[in-house]
This record gives structure tokens, C-alpha cells and sequence, in this order.
């Protein structure tokens, strides 16, 4: 069983306070909210409500009640006014977060090494002496730093726009490129756990 518990408890020590977080498992039976249409094979479907149902907890936690989070047409969650979030999931666990923010990103991911043939395609030429493990670090990290970015950008870019540098347990997402309105070299500031076999990231915009 995936320990929820676990996850929770990690990632709450990663946000800054006055956010909210909830967790939920994405093979468990979650009931479609009303309001939420999606449509897809049964896995992508249940991926789906426990997104919403995590998301729905951490909303909770900022003393917002039970409300619909439909998906809009860029196919990201429509948070309530003046709230931003993110919802991430592995085959195991998902985890929400909530905050009143500019923005907030987080992503996890089985803690297994980039596969090799995907360095090029993640690893800007200052990264590429990263071990695979830290690689997948690094592809962690730029998840989190587009989630956190893109409700100022709103734009979609690959992985060479971010440059990250890693610290103990925190990380800095740099604009190598600028994605306006931010400029080459703004910088955006993530922490960084193992938990429950996987890696989790979490970074501010």
C-alpha cells in the first residue's frame, strides 16, 4: 500500500505556510464530482478524480469548500479566484497543493534514474555532469518550475529554458531563455525530498 502518511507529511514541510495539501491513491475509487468531465481509458479516469479529490482536500485546508475543478481549454485545473495549484501523480501516489500565490508547482516521480536516452532532451550543456540520479532531480525540478510558472506565462516551452542548480533538499530553476514576463536569468526557488520511493518537488513562482 502507498504510504499517504508519509507523503503527507514530507510534503507539508516543503510549503510555505498558509498553503494547503492533500494526498489521495490514484488506484482507489474516487466518484466523479459533478461539474468535472473528463473522458479517457479507466486508469487515465481514476488519475483524474484522485487529482481532484486530493486537490479539493488541500482547497479544504484554506478553508474553501467542496467545489468543481474543471479543466480549461489549455487542459490545466480552473482553480478558484485568487488561489493557484498543483496536482502531480505517480502510478502509486498523488498529492495536490493549494495556495493564495502567484504561483505553485509540484511534481513526483518514481525515484529511478533518467533514462539515459532522455539526458539530451532534459540536460542543458551545464547540466549534462549530472548523474542519471540527479538527472531525475533535475527533470523534477523543471516539472515543478513550469507548473509553478505558467499561470503568469501561459506558455508552453521544453526543457531547455530552465537551467537548475541543485542544493540540499532545495533547488534553483533559472530562465536559460525568456518566456515573458520573465527574463533570462529570473530565478525561481524549489526544495526537494525523498519520500515513499519517489521524488518530490516543489517550487514557488
Amino acid at each position: 500500500m502507498p504510504d499517504l502518511a508519509a507523503l503527507a507529511a514530507v510534503a507539508r514541510g516543503l510549503l510555505p505556510p498558509g498553503c494547503g495539501l492533500g494526498v489521495a491513491d490514484p488506484r482507489a475509487d474516487h466518484p466523479a464530482f459533478p461539474g468535472e468531465q473528463v473522458q479517457g481509458v479507466p486508469k487515465r479516469l481514476a488519475e483524474f478524480r484522485a487529482g481532484r479529490f486530493a486537490a479539493r482536500a488541500a482547497l479544504a485546508e484554506l478553508g474553501l469548500p467542496p467545489r468543481a475543478l474543471p479543466t480549461g481549454p489549455d487542459r490545466a485545473p480552473i482553480w478558484p479566484q485568487g488561489v493557484q495549484g498543483s496536482i502531480t501523480h505517480s502510478d502509486a501516489l498523488c498529492l495536490a497543493v493549494a495556495g493564495r500565490l502567484p504561483g505553485i508547482g509540484v511534481d513526483l516521480e518514481p525515484d529511478l534514474p533518467l533514462d539515459p536516452a532522455l539526458r539530451d532532451l532534459v540536460l542543458r550543456p551545464e547540466e549534462q555532469r549530472a548523474s542519471d540520479a540527479q538527472a531525475k532531480l533535475i527533470f523534477s525540478a523543471k516539472e515543478a518550475a513550469y507548473k509553478a510558472q505558467y499561470p503568469q506565462s501561459r506558455q508552453i516551452f521544453d526543457f531547455q529554458a530552465m537551467q537548475i542548480t541543485l542544493g540540499d533538499g532545495r533547488f534553483t530553476a533559472r530562465f536559460a531563455l525568456p518566456v515573458a514576463p520573465f527574463a533570462v536569468g529570473t530565478a525561481l526557488q524549489g526544495r526537494w525530498a525523498i519520500v515513499s520511493g519517489h521524488v518530490l518537488t516543489l517550487a514557488l513562482a
